[in-house]
């Protein structure tokens, strides 16, 4: 974690924020209109991102949280529970932005469409895992409890993914599109990863900074 520091804390950010802002005048100014959809389909530049980067989240929780119920390390907790918590902002600006989409296309916020209600079933998995994490405290077995749903959890995915084939749904496919598109969501993808690992590394360098303190504490009430 050390030598990532410097690259973290002085490259990363600027990175991230040049990517953004490449990724926005993209969106704006360079690709054009979709010609069924028109201006709202813009979004979906952002949209799908975000899902990639809630899928790699989750995946990174899923990860994490079976390398410490398998070796007991403190340092893939914190992990799984940071990942945890940005795969669900995330997840949250899919819902959103996927709201947003369907108001113009589809004349509703939201329709129970598989792939939509997939996200959801995802989201309350995750939100609930956060939860774990907030009232488990010092409790390793709560903590072992939201690792094994974390695991768990991360099953949806897969599901999502063939959600549209295996029943029948409104929710549009990623199929071929022009080179400007195709350049658009690819710099907005990589925006969105340099963010998502942005945000990733403040978390969990909270995390541990709090766990710190907490150590120092448990010290300082022993010794006394």
């Amino acid at each position: 974690m050390k030598k990532f520091e410097p690259f973290a804390d002085n490259i990363l950010p600027w990175l991230t924020c040049l990517a953004m802002i490449a990724a926005l005048a993209m969106v704006f100014l360079y690709v054009p209109n979709e010609q069924i959809q028109g201006v709202p389909q813009r979004i979906f530049y952002f949209h799908l991102p975000a899902a990639w980067n809630t899928f790699l989240g989750f995946f990174v929780v899923a990860g994490a949280s079976a390398s410490y119920l398998w070796q007991g390390d403190r340092s893939s907790d914190l992990l799984a529970q940071a990942a945890a918590e940005i795969g669900m902002v995330f997840c949250t600006v899919v819902i959103i932005t996927g709201a947003l989409w369907a108001r113009p296309i589809w004349g509703v916020w939201w329709t129970w469409d598989p792939r939509l209600t997939m996200v959801a079933i995802l989201w309350t998995i995750y939100a609930a895992y956060v939860l774990l994490r907030v009232l488990a405290g010092d409790n390793e077995l709560i903590a072992r409890y939201a690792a094994v749903l974390g695991i768990v959890g991360v099953l949806d995915i897969p599901i999502l993914y063939i959600a549209v084939r295996l029943w029948r749904g409104i929710h549009p496919k990623v199929e071929r599109m022009a080179p400007e598109m195709a350049w658009t969501l690819l710099v907005c993808s990589g925006a969105f990863l340099c963010l998502f690992a942005w945000l990733l590394w403040l978390r969990l360098r909270s995390l541990k900074q709090q766990d710190e303190v907490a150590g120092l504490r448990r010290e300082a009430l022993i010794a006394s």
